[in-house]
C-alpha cells in the first residue's frame, strides 16, 4: 500500500528564498499603501505629471516628505552611480574631511568613470568626495572605502546606513554603483537618501558645485559637475546621475524655487532624460502644498530601533483613496523578483534543500516499487 507524500513545493520555495526561514511580506510599503502600485499613482483633481519613458520614478516635497506622484517607486533596478549618493551620506558622517590619503593602485585602476587618481598625490578626503560627486569617479569611490577601513567595512556601514533611512530596497554591493549580482535601489530610495543628504551641508556643497580644482601630480586640474541642469533648471540644487549598460540611465536631483525643494528620482530611462526631469520638477512646484499625497518619505529610524525587527513603516493616512489615481504598470520591474533577492547563501541553502527533498522523493519511489514486486513474487 502507498503511503501519501505530503507535498513539499510550497515549503521548499519558500526556504529556499528566505534561508530557511519563514517569509511575511509586510502589509503596507514604506511610506504608504498607495506605494506598492507599479504603476502611476497621482493626486486626483489636477493634471497628471508629465510622461517620462523611466521605467520608475518618485516626485517629492523635500521638505515635508509628501510624495506627490510616482511610477512603481518600489520597484527594484540597477542604480548605478546613483548609488554614490548612499556612499556619500554614509563616509561623510565617518571621515575626517581635511584628512590626506595615498590611495591605492587598485582604486586608482577601477574600470568606469574615473576623475584620474594616482598613487603619486596625496588627496584630501574632502577633494575624493568633490572626486566622488562631481566626477562620479569609481576611482574615488574605492580610495574613499579603503580610507574608511576597507571594502567589506565600507560596505557593511552603507547597507546600515540604509536600513537606518528605511531605504530597504536598496542592497549595495559596491561603492560605485558598478554593476554587481544581488544590487539594487527603488526610485523611493533614492529620493529618500536624497533628501537625507540635503541635510547635510557638505553632502549639500559637493553635489552643488559646478566646477573645482583637483590635485595632480604637478598643479591642478579643472574638474566639473556631471548633472547638466545645474547649468539648466533655475534653482537647482544637485544630487547624483548614473549610467550602465544594464541598468541605463539613472537619476536623482532636487532643486529649491521660493523656498521650497522638490526631489524627483528616476530609474531605467533609455537616456536623454534631462527634459524629462525638468518637466517632472516643473509638475512637482506646480502641485506642492495644493494636493492630498499619494504617499510619504519616511523619517530615518531612531537608533534604539535598529537591533529590533520593524513593523510596517508605512504611513497610515498614505493609503490609496478618492484624492489618489492608481494607473496599472505596462511592465513588472527588473530585479523586483524573488529569484534576484537571492544571495549566495541563500541559493546554495535552496539548492540544498531542494536536493534533499528530490532525493526523499527517488528513496521512496523505490522502496514503494520494491514492496510492490516483493508482493508479486510471494
Amino acid at each position: 500500500m502507498w503511503t501519501k507524500l505530503v507535498p513539499v513545493t510550497a515549503l521548499i520555495a519558500s526556504v529556499a528564498l528566505t534561508g530557511g526561514t519563514a517569509y511575511a511580506a509586510p502589509t503596507t510599503p514604506v511610506g504608504g499603501e498607495a506605494l506598492g502600485s507599479r504603476g502611476l499613482v497621482a493626486p486626483a483633481g489636477v493634471k497628471k505629471p508629465p510622461k517620462s519613458k523611466a521605467t520608475s520614478y518618485v516626485i517629492a516635497d523635500a521638505d515635508t516628505g509628501e510624495v506627490l506622484a510616482a511610477k512603481d517607486p518600489h520597484g527594484r533596478y540597477l542604480p548605478a552611480s546613483t548609488l554614490k549618493t548612499l556612499t556619500a551620506l554614509t563616509l561623510i558622517q565617518k571621515l575626517d574631511k581635511n584628512r590626506k590619503v595615498r590611495p591605492s593602485h587598485n582604486a586608482c585602476n577601477q574600470e568606469g568613470s574615473a576623475v584620474g587618481l594616482t598613487p603619486k598625490v596625496t588627496y584630501k578626503i574632502d577633494d575624493l568626495f568633490k572626486a566622488l560627486m562631481m566626477s562620479s569617479g569609481n576611482d574615488a569611490a574605492m580610495a574613499l572605502a579603503e580610507a574608511n577601513g576597507s571594502l567589506a567595512q565600507t560596505m557593511t556601514d552603507m547597507n546600515a546606513e540604509a536600513k537606518r533611512l528605511q531605504a530597504n530596497d536598496t542592497v549595495a554591493k559596491t561603492p560605485s554603483g558598478l554593476d554587481k549580482p544581488g544590487q539594487s535601489s527603488s526610485a523611493y530610495d533614492l529620493a529618500l537618501i536624497a533628501r537625507a543628504g540635503l541635510a547635510n551641508p557638505d553632502f549639500r556643497r559637493y553635489i552643488s558645485t559646478k566646477t573645482a580644482k583637483f590635485p595632480a601630480p604637478k598643479g591642478y586640474y579643472e574638474i566639473s559637475n556631471h548633472n547638466k541642469l545645474l547649468w539648466r533648471y533655475n534653482g537647482m540644487v544637485g544630487v547624483k546621475n548614473g549610467w550602465t549598460s544594464k541598468a541605463q540611465a539613472s537619476f536623482v536631483g532636487a532643486a529649491t524655487r521660493g523656498g521650497h525643494t522638490v526631489v524627483v528620482s528616476i530609474m531605467r530611462h533609455e537616456g536623454g532624460f534631462w527634459d524629462e526631469v525638468t518637466s517632472l520638477l516643473d509638475w512637482g512646484f506646480s502641485v506642492r502644498g495644493k494636493v492630498t499625497p499619494v504617499g510619504r518619505l519616511v523619517d530615518p529610524l531612531p537608533a534604539s530601533a535598529l537591533a529590533a525587527p520593524q513593523p510596517s513603516a508605512g504611513a497610515p493616512n498614505a493609503s490609496a483613496s478618492p484624492a489618489v489615481s492608481v494607473t496599472p504598470a505596462v511592465q513588472p520591474p527588473l530585479l523586483d523578483t524573488a529569484a534576484s533577492k537571492q544571495t549566495d547563501s541563500t541559493k546554495t541553502v535552496g539548492s540544498l534543500v531542494i536536493g534533499g527533498g528530490l532525493l526523499f522523493g527517488l528513496i521512496w519511489l523505490g522502496y514503494g516499487i520494491r514492496r510492490k514486486r516483493g508482493r508479486s513474487r510471494t
